[in-house]
């Protein structure tokens, strides 16, 4: 199932700017190609397609990271994926393939940049790691100052979900 999809994918994997060549920001109209229709939503970042010709695949949206299952405001992110993107169909800038698989891609439904939306009303984090539009900081850091989502919780229960991961791996061992 992989070589089917990464035929399939190659022709948009080979529009990708290559290394050093990176853009600061990416257009629905210029760079997302039709994808399929959103079938599952996992949790707040990742979500399975059907495409047209009835294969699913996953999709993990690039450069954010939520809440998991099982942390604070991890249902919240799932719910607002769901509610974006759920049944609907969806277009793809794809960024890479992950170790397990699935496509790294910014989501995009009717023109919508939904990694971006998702930070927009705070249920999700820049992943600073595989950041490459420096603008989600910002956004970001508006929904920090402005306490929306998650970002309205104590403190406390704000545990990046990268440190949240490690924290339960840790936990696992012993």
């Amino acid at each position: 199932m992989h070589a089917r999809w990464l035929a399939l994918l190659l022709p948009l994997l080979l529009t990708l700017p290559a290394c050093g060549e990176a853009k600061s920001t990416y257009s629905a109209e210029t760079a997302a190609q039709p994808a399929g229709r959103v079938i599952k939503v996992a949790d707040g970042d990742t979500v399975t397609i059907l495409s047209a010709d009835t294969q699913k695949q996953r999709i993990r949206l690039a450069e954010i990271d939520t809440p998991e299952r099982g942390q604070p405001w991890g249902n919240n992110a799932k719910r607002a994926l769901s509610s974006m993107v759920y049944g609907r169909n969806i277009s793809l800038k794809v960024l890479d393939i992950d170790r397990y698989g699935r496509v790294v891609a910014t989501v995009y439904v009717d023109g919508l940049d939904v990694n971006a939306e998702l930070v927009r009303q705070g249920h999700a984090w820049v992943y600073r790691q595989y950041l490459k539009r420096p603008e989600l900081i910002q956004i970001e850091d508006d929904a920090r100052a402005n306490h929306r989502g998650l970002w309205a919780l104590p403190e406390s229960e704000r545990m990046p979900p990268w440190q949240w991961r490690k924290l339960k791996r840790e936990q696992h061992k012993q």
